[in-house]
């Protein structure tokens, strides 16, 4: 008997052949099916054991050519040393906190700023015309000068000109900059974000009496926010190890806090204590990003919403 979706099943002579033929009795895979199971069950252990294969001969031929090579153990004792990273470690940890501090504030500056930029960039009508030139021209300027050197002319520059009013702390200026250069990427991103969602969606809005504005704001910018997160996530990776910069113009993160032990002792393992503790800050940020991206992506193979 074929049973149809919403169909009810009646009782007695089908009743008793849906007991026989339904979900009741189990299903039973083919010998063939079984087959391909076991064969990729196999397959995916060699693949498995080849990899763990290979990754441990990679490393012992590393640790050998390193630990072989003539100057390994004065390289051990500068930038491995483990008297010199016990006292740096408690010194770094409490720079970081200042790295951690300027990735939040920095942060939703960039967010904020990066996004008003992308708005004026993608206003229509000539009476916007001056306003998308000034925000093109802030893009093509932050993100073609170099971090490093906005730094310096903003943590330097500035106070050079002496002006009432305005803070020489190298923390405030060092996240000036920081906001500076990376709104101007960060506002590429909503663009390119706000111009991925087709023209449909905002004439559909209009069409149901909503301004401009309100079009952009509820209709549009939602979307492209959406859509715009992995790569987001990744400019937020970037800035957290771009904070250590700061440390140019004086300011005691967790780098100018290796860099001082480094200058009195000479020894350079406190600047890998302090790379170890960015990559440790960092790994899971990107973890996070790879996973957002994937689940977007399986959302939008399945045709489900951005």
């Amino acid at each position: 008997m074929t049973v149809t979706k919403g169909e009810s099943v009646p009782e007695g002579a089908d009743g008793e052949a849906d007991m026989t033929g339904g979900a009741g009795d189990g299903y039973v895979p083919s010998e063939r099916r079984l087959e391909r199971e076991r064969y990729k069950r196999a397959r995916a252990r060699r693949a498995t054991a080849v990899a763990a294969l290979s990754t441990l001969v990679t490393a012992v031929v590393l640790y050998v050519v390193v630990i072989s090579a003539p100057g390994w153990p004065r390289t051990k004792e500068t930038f491995f040393s483990a008297q010199y990273a016990r006292e740096a470690f408690p010194k770094v940890l409490q720079g970081l906190w200042l790295n951690v501090r300027l990735l939040v504030i920095c942060g939703a500056a960039v967010l904020v700023l990066g996004m008003l930029i992308a708005i004026a960039r993608t206003l229509r009508g000539p009476v916007f015309f001056p306003l998308r030139v000034l925000a093109a021209a802030y893009t093509d300027f932050f993100r073609g000068l170099p971090l490093i050197i906005n730094l310096m002319i903003v943590v330097l520059g500035v106070p050079a000109l002496r002006l009432q009013g305005v803070t020489v702390d190298p923390v405030l200026l060092g996240g000036t900059a920081l906001t500076l250069t990376y709104s101007a990427y960060v506002a590429e991103v909503f663009r390119a974000g706000i111009e991925s969602v087709h023209p449909s969606q905002r004439a559909a809005a209009r069409s149901l009496g909503l301004t401009n504005r309100q079009a952009l704001r509820h209709v549009v910018l939602p979307q492209a926010v959406r859509r715009q997160v992995p790569p987001l996530l990744n400019d937020l990776v970037s800035l957290q190890k771009d904070t250590g910069l700061v440390s140019i113009g004086g300011a005691v993160d967790a780098v100018r806090a290796a860099d001082i032990i480094v200058g009195r002792s000479l020894n350079y393992t406190p600047y890998i204590v302090a790379g170890l503790v960015f990559v440790a800050l960092t790994i899971p940020m990107t973890r996070f990003t790879d996973w957002v991206t994937a689940r977007m992506d399986r959302q939008r193979a399945q045709g489900g919403s951005l």
